[in-house]
């Protein structure tokens, strides 16, 4: 990117800034998950079934895929940081109308809204990132930022279910108001304001869409999403079906663990080995998948099988925000609306095409299917060495 950079932090990176980026990742998606451990009282709340509770989630999922690539094109002429405050302000606005809607219609509204606001927020987070630091630690400087998102994946529906049982549920999204208040303090006083592209910068969405690289890296982003979201959101019925049917909190905790040790490990390699992680990441993800497969009634086969799945999908936001940004260039926070976009869309598909086969084959066909994906996206990504996933460091890209 052209635009001035922040060079103060040249010689590291500047984590009081990035953890601001990783906290309003870490809310969006809080704000995504948690109603899935409080459908019960929701229901109740609004004089609802759970099945229509749940529709809080596929409305927030649905404002964030439509949302994103249209309003990020549409700002991309404004400064940085009043966009980010008011995407978050956004959150904040919109969780605490959650709270005191005593109305469905309303609540759902108020959870498209939100979604729009999150996908704003996602669109922006990764160039963000990127600007703050030279090109050799944007890699790193991504994995930070990202580090709220398998955590808020790992902790949303259990956190939401604990928080219920201390104080309501409006009382839970009042809380992610607040959170979201102190993250605007955070970002007004902590995180630098860069200026919006001028008009000559400004590519057209169809343009980068054709840009080279942009649609392998979003091609296996979207299967790789799909496998993992395939098993992630039927884990519970995959568990009964291992005798660990108990074991259902420990068993996402063991995960998002690993999976934060992903991360970590991405962080400290993805800038002098983006290629190389992607495919190993992808090959240990098929391995996993196997594991899973082979597992039948063994706990600690399962649970291995888990931890290499976590491990390995950790990393996955990284090395996919790495890629397309460089892919991208000028155009990366565009891309990385395409990138909500396509996220948002194969968690979806994942519900719909998991559900379907748990339906027809039973819950242990989920981990063979994941494999099958693991592979095609090997195949995606393994010819995209000359754009997307290109070998060697990465310290002179972007």
């Amino acid at each position: 990117m052209n635009q001035p950079m922040d060079t103060s932090f040249d010689t590291g990176l500047p984590l009081g800034r990035l953890l601001a980026l990783a906290m309003a990742g870490f809310l969006a998606i809080m704000t995504e998950t948690l109603p899935a451990g409080l459908l019960p009282q929701i229901g109740a709340g609004l004089a609802v079934s759970e099945a229509m509770a749940g529709q809080m989630v596929t409305l927030y999922a649905l404002g964030s895929v439509l949302a994103a690539i249209p309003v990020v094109a549409a700002t991309r002429g404004l400064r940085r940081r009043p966009l980010f405050m008011a995407a978050v302000g956004g959150l904040l606005l919109f969780n605490s109308l959650t709270a005191l809607s005593g109305h469905y219609g309303l609540t759902l509204v108020a959870r498209f809204a939100a979604g729009m606001a999150a996908g704003v927020i996602w669109g922006l987070v990764a160039g963000y990132a990127r600007r703050m630091v030279p090109p050799h630690l944007q890699g790193r400087a991504l994995a930070v930022a990202g580090v709220g998102q398998p955590l808020a994946l790992a902790a949303g529906v259990p956190l939401g279910a604990w928080l219920g049982s201390l104080f309501d549920w409006r009382g839970v999204f009042w809380a992610l108001s607040a959170l979201c208040l102190l993250l605007l303090a955070w970002v007004r006083l902590g995180v630098p304001d860069y200026a919006g592209q001028t008009a000559h910068q400004r590519q057209p969405v169809a343009r980068i869409l054709l840009v080279p690289g942009v649609r392998p890296v979003l091609l296996a982003l979207f299967g790789w999403m799909l496998a993992h979201n395939m098993l992630y959101t039927f884990i519970a019925p995959f568990l009964v079906s291992a005798g660990l049917g108990q074991r259902v909190d420990g068993v996402l905790l063991l995960f998002g663990l690993a999976a934060i040790a992903g991360i970590w490990l991405t962080g400290l390699l993805v800038d002098r080995w983006l290629r190389a992680l992607t495919v190993l990441s992808l090959a240990l993800f098929a391995v996993s998948a196997l594991v899973l497969g082979l597992a039948g009634q063994s706990a600690v086969a399962v649970l291995i099988g888990v931890a290499a799945w976590g491990l390995s999908f950790g990393g996955a936001p990284t090395l996919l925000q790495t890629a397309l940004a460089d892919a991208s260039g000028e155009g990366a926070d565009v891309a990385q609306s395409m990138l909500v976009t396509v996220f948002n869309l194969a968690v979806a598909s994942g519900g719909v095409a998991g559900g379907l086969l748990l339906g027809w084959l039973g819950a242990r066909a989920l981990p063979w299917a994941l494999a099958v994906l693991a592979l095609a996206c090997l195949s995606v990504v393994w010819p995209a060495s000359h754009a997307g996933f290109r070998p060697g460091r990465r310290s002179m890209a972007a």
